[in-house]
């Protein structure tokens, strides 16, 4: 059977009533469920996350976790608490975590606590700015092995990759597909000098910066990702679901 392509939904700290997110939760699982090619992942605020009733091909998702399995760590999350509550997946790395304070010390961390869980992380990567000679790749690299610190070899096939570059991510255009497609193989060639090109094919990479319904397919079908990692839009249920639409039809 061929893989499904994750179309995930970062709601972010959005929306700010219980009454919005339900009709947000509502409107795309009523799509999600009738989708033949994808899984929806849909990762609001901690507090929303009862409202995420999982069925086939809608699954729950965090969008941060914590690396210690429990104790006096006031405001976090464990791996095992969302596993706890049907989290099947959790974004680590998020560039705005990052940006908070992050290291890629602590991402790795985080990663291994969701793969001991046995939730698919969903580690998102991507450079600052995109320079013409090419140095953003090294800077690329760099970040992917430190952010996966000491993932063993058989822990791989979990993994999701989610490519975001920074200087794309609330952008008014995303990345061009043949960029996305370049930068995909790119990914899979550094996974693939760590763990072997076995381990490194069965990883999906998604893409995420600035998708739009106007976008999405392009970006899926020419750049030959497995999937995106959707922000802004994932809290307007009705562009989201022209998403979903728009992949299920490739």
């Amino acid at each position: 059977m061929k893989k499904k392509y994750i179309i995930a939904g970062n709601w972010k700290m959005n929306p700010q009533t219980v009454e919005e997110a339900k009709r947000i939760a509502t409107q795309v699982k009523k799509v999600a469920i009738k989708m033949k090619k994808i899984e929806t992942v849909a990762c609001p605020p901690f507090v929303y996350s009862n409202l995420i009733k999982v069925d086939d091909g809608f699954s729950l998702g965090s969008q941060d976790v914590y690396f210690e399995q429990a104790g006096s760590f006031t405001g976090e999350v464990s791996a095992e608490m969302l596993k706890s509550i049907g989290a099947k997946y959790v974004i680590v790395g998020h560039a705005e975590r990052r940006k908070m304070g992050d290291t890629d010390e602590v991402v790795a961390q985080k990663l291994n606590s969701a793969v001991d869980a046995g939730i698919q992380p969903i580690l998102c990567v991507g450079e600052k700015e995109r320079d013409q000679n090419g140095d953003y790749l090294g800077v690329l690299k760099n970040q992917i092995g430190a952010s996966l610190g000491k993932l063993a070899r058989k822990d791989v096939k979990q993994l999701v990759v989610a490519y975001e570059p920074l200087w794309a991510i609330g952008a008014t255009s995303a990345m061009t597909p043949a960029d996305v497609h370049e930068t995909a193989l790119f990914i899979k060639k550094v996974l693939s000098d760590t763990y072997g090109q076995e381990y490194a094919l069965s990883v999906k990479i998604l893409y995420g910066g600035s998708v739009t319904f106007k976008n999405a397919k392009d970006i899926v079908a020419l750049g030959q990702v497995d999937g995106l990692l959707v922000g802004r839009e994932s809290v307007n249920p009705e562009g989201f679901n022209l998403i979903l639409k728009e992949i299920d039809g490739i």
